[in-house]
């Protein structure tokens, strides 16, 4: 039996036993990708599997939720990329990473948080926004000064 299908058993184990309920995301690519050892495409064609066989659907940066589209999903507390970002937020305060510092890039933190791509460049872009960090096109993102910080004498 093919990788793919051995692991998408799993995981429909796990929505048959209720472990997983209607709404609740599945575990995300980068996620079975670690806990399976498996490759992105792998992993990818699980999810493919659990949706043909009708027990998720995809929500485009989002992630793969249990039940058909129009499912309510449960709810999150605190969206993904939120805490990822606040997490980069505590190392900055911290002094972990300086001010005009790069900090880590997509694959260190697609692995270190067991993430899809999409949802780092939501961390990113959220840290941006608030004005934690700034982009430099092909060469990375890094942290703010200071007095650029939210709550600042500079803002």
């Amino acid at each position: 039996m093919p990788l793919y299908k051995q692991v998408a058993d799993l995981v429909r184990d796990q929505i048959e036993r209720g472990e997983l309920k209607a709404g609740d995301p599945i575990p995300s690519e980068a996620a079975l990708e670690k806990d399976h050892r498996i490759a992105r495409t792998t992993a990818r064609r699980v999810a493919r599997e659990l949706r043909d066989q009708g027990l998720v659907h995809t929500v485009q940066g989002e992630g793969t939720f249990v039940g058909r589209p129009g499912t309510p999903r449960s709810p999150r507390k605190v969206p993904l990329y939120q805490k990822i970002a606040q997490d980069i937020v505590e190392q900055i305060q911290q002094g972990k990473i300086p001010s005009n510092r790069a900090i880590p890039g997509e694959k260190v933190m697609m692995r270190q948080y067991g993430v899809a791509k999409v949802t780092v460049r939501q961390a990113v872009a959220h840290l941006r926004d608030r004005g934690w960090v700034f982009t430099v096109p092909y060469r990375g993102t890094y942290v703010t000064t200071s007095d650029k910080w939210p709550g600042s004498q500079g803002s």
